[in-house]
């Protein structure tokens, strides 16, 4: 069996052209070899002549064109046709013969305008060869010429599926990209709101708080302070996603290292936010993705609860477990954060996709004695 993958690395390497020329070098060198000479394609048996210099116009005339039947489907058709024609009428019955059925697998593969057009004239073209073959042959049954032509029927047909299938790839590879593109700016818009209002939200809530402290200069000190390093960290990780939206610059995605959650809720009380946290078991090696998205959705709440219940209880608990990490955020005394003027239900929508993505669960809703609560069960390896 003809191995196509070894084909297709061949033709990458040397580029098709080149391919087609050694096919042609080969069916001209065949045409001439002692033991190859006159045992190619014999229609309508026309009694067979020695070779003369005619024979080798005939064999160029059907070789040479092969090389160009991508570029010029319809010429190199015509040609190896007018060849293949000649080479029967005068009984060479040449090697060089094989090359109509790659010509034409060529054509209805590559061949892009007048296809309707292209197969009526040839099918006109066969008609006064095979009563011209009828005449000087030896009166072949006319079933062989049906058989023969219905070959090359099956030939054309095979190359119209090729292009077709090509269309079909062409297409298919468009739309992946598009979805991985969308895909892809989907998920920076999500890195950028969940850093970009954690970090500023954090700020705002400093920087207010910070209005307050003018009579006690150490406290105003530790609050400003504090508002700088969260702008600090701000413009890091905004400079690090506009290096990954860059296609010149060189960057590898970061996710939040191992003990960051712990280094969030300290941020959060630094913001003025009383966060209880509490984390039971340890990261796996391999989570899926399972703890970059515990991470957001801490991150999310966390906010969520700055920008809503300032001040109020707020509690963190993650769990790591073998299969899945088990996030639970609650608030008291927390509105929606939905039904703020300020709130776009973004966040928490992206959350609620994320966790989706990898399988899990995700809810955020009201529980008792007014406690807003965000939960996550979020499988450690995706969706099986």
């Amino acid at each position: 069996m003809i191995d196509t993958r070894r084909v297709r690395q061949i033709c990458r390497r040397f580029g098709f052209p080149a391919v087609c020329l050694l096919l042609g070098l080969a069916l001209f060198a065949m045409s001439f070899l002692p033991g190859f000479e006159s045992h190619g394609t014999v229609l309508g048996g026309v009694p067979t002549r020695d070779f003369d210099a005619f024979t080798l116009v005939v064999v160029v005339l059907q070789c040479a064109p092969l090389v160009f039947f991508r570029r010029w489907p319809a010429v190199c058709l015509a040609l190896v046709s007018l060849g293949f024609a000649c080479d029967q009428l005068r009984g060479y019955h040449t090697v060089a013969a094989t090359a109509l059925p790659f010509a034409l697998l060529g054509a209805g593969a590559y061949l892009e305008r007048h296809r309707r057009a292209v197969v009526l004239a040839l099918s006109a073209a066969y008609v006064p060869l095979v009563f011209a073959l009828w005449e000087l042959g030896s009166g072949e049954p006319p079933h062989e010429f049906v058989t023969f032509y219905l070959l090359l029927v099956l030939v054309w047909a095979a190359g119209a599926w090729l292009r077709s299938y090509r269309a079909t790839e062409a297409e298919r590879r468009l739309r992946v990209a598009e979805e991985t593109r969308a895909a892809e700016r989907t998920r920076l818009a999500r890195e950028l709101h969940d850093v970009v209002t954690h970090h500023v939200t954090a700020m705002v809530v400093q920087a207010e708080a910070a209005r307050y402290l003018t009579a006690a200069p150490d406290r105003l000190d530790q609050a400003l302070t504090a508002v700088t390093d969260t702008g600090r960290r701000a413009v890091t990780d905004l400079r690090h996603l506009l290096d990954l939206l860059d296609p010149g610059h060189e960057a590898e995605a970061r996710t939040p290292a191992a003990g960051g959650l712990s280094t969030l809720v300290e941020q959060t009380r630094k913001a003025g936010q009383p966060v209880e946290f509490t984390e039971e078991g340890a990261p796996a090696e391999s989570t899926g993705g399972a703890d970059v998205v515990a991470y957001r959705v801490v991150q999310e709440a966390l906010t969520n609860a700055l920008k809503y219940a300032r001040g109020s209880r707020t509690w963190v608990q993650v769990r790591h477990g073998g299969r899945e990490v088990s996030v639970e955020v609650g608030t008291e005394g927390a509105g929606p954060p939905a039904a703020s003027p300020g709130g776009s239900g973004r966040g928490l929508a992206g959350l609620r996709e994320r966790v989706d993505v990898l399988g899990g669960d995700f809810s955020a809703e009201h529980g008792e004695d007014d406690r807003f609560v965000v939960r996550a069960r979020i499988p450690a390896r995706g969706p099986s």
